[in-house]
Parts: C-alpha cells; structure tokens; sequence
C-alpha cells in the first residue's frame, strides 16, 4: 500500500477512542504522519470539541483528509460536514470508502466504533487511502454545487 497522503488529522469521541487508537498504530506502522485532535480518553465528552478543529485543519491545509469516529458516525459527520470545505463520509464497508473518494472527494472518513469491528474498520481506512478522485466532468459538477455560496 503506498499512501500519498503526508499529514491525516485525527478526531474522535469517548466512544470512538480505542477503535482511534488501533488507527493510530496502523498510521504509524505506514510510516503515515497525523496530529490527534482528540479526545485523549474514553472519559465521556462532546464530538463537537474534536470534529470542529480537525475541519478547520484540513479547511487550512494543515492536514490533507480526516478520519474521525464517534459511536454511530452521525455525531462526528453531521458536525464536520457543516464546514464549506468538508465532505465527511460516514462509511461501514469499504465500497462505500471507495465510491465516496472516487465520487464525492470525501475528505474525512466516518467511522462507527460501536457498529463495526476494528479489523473492518481498518479494511475501510486501507481502501479510504488506496483510492484517489476519479475526476471528469459529472463529478466536479456536482461536487461543485455543494458549498453553499454566501
């Protein structure tokens, strides 16, 4: 696996803390540079404090993409995707991995720690990373029309 990407900014809550900690190692292992933007514990707190600065560092080009995990998923996407530079994928199986980089230019991956098991969690992560932007024309189209002009 060769991993193109220099700097993966991290999030997570107290629910998505170990499976974030098993994705840390795998990061690690690959020689993969992050910044944790925490939660630091399993110690119960709000997705919001996490999601919001690991958005903003990929708005800022700091980091390039964003996994983040949270008990269901929706917590962390529902708050990342409401930032203009921000298509956060909520995603179970790696074939949703692989047509929302593909389709969408997901940027940040959204696991659900309580649904799905590490090992298919970083099944997921593998083909998030494995797999680029196809491009064209229908795509950065609708892509495009995403970002709500202001």
């Amino acid at each position: 696996m060769e991993i193109k990407i220099t700097k993966i900014g991290l999030a997570s809550d107290h629910a998505g803390y170990d499976l974030k900690q098993a994705v840390k190692k795998f990061l690690e292992d690959k020689g993969v540079a992050y910044e944790d933007f925490g939660s630091f514990s399993a110690e119960s707190c709000d997705y919001p404090d996490y999601a919001h600065p690991l958005a903003e560092s990929i708005e800022k080009d700091e980091c390039q993409i964003g996994v983040a995990i949270c008990g269901s998923g929706e917590g962390m996407s529902i708050t990342l995707n409401k930032h203009q530079g921000i298509r956060a994928s909520l995603c179970w199986i790696p074939e949703i991995a692989e047509i929302t980089r593909k389709h969408n230019k997901s940027n940040v991956l959204v696991l659900p720690a309580r649904f799905i098991s590490q090992e298919t969690a970083l099944d997921i992560l593998r083909t998030y990373l494995d797999t680029d932007f196809e491009g064209g024309g229908r795509h950065e189209r609708r892509i495009a029309k995403i970002a709500i002009a202001k």
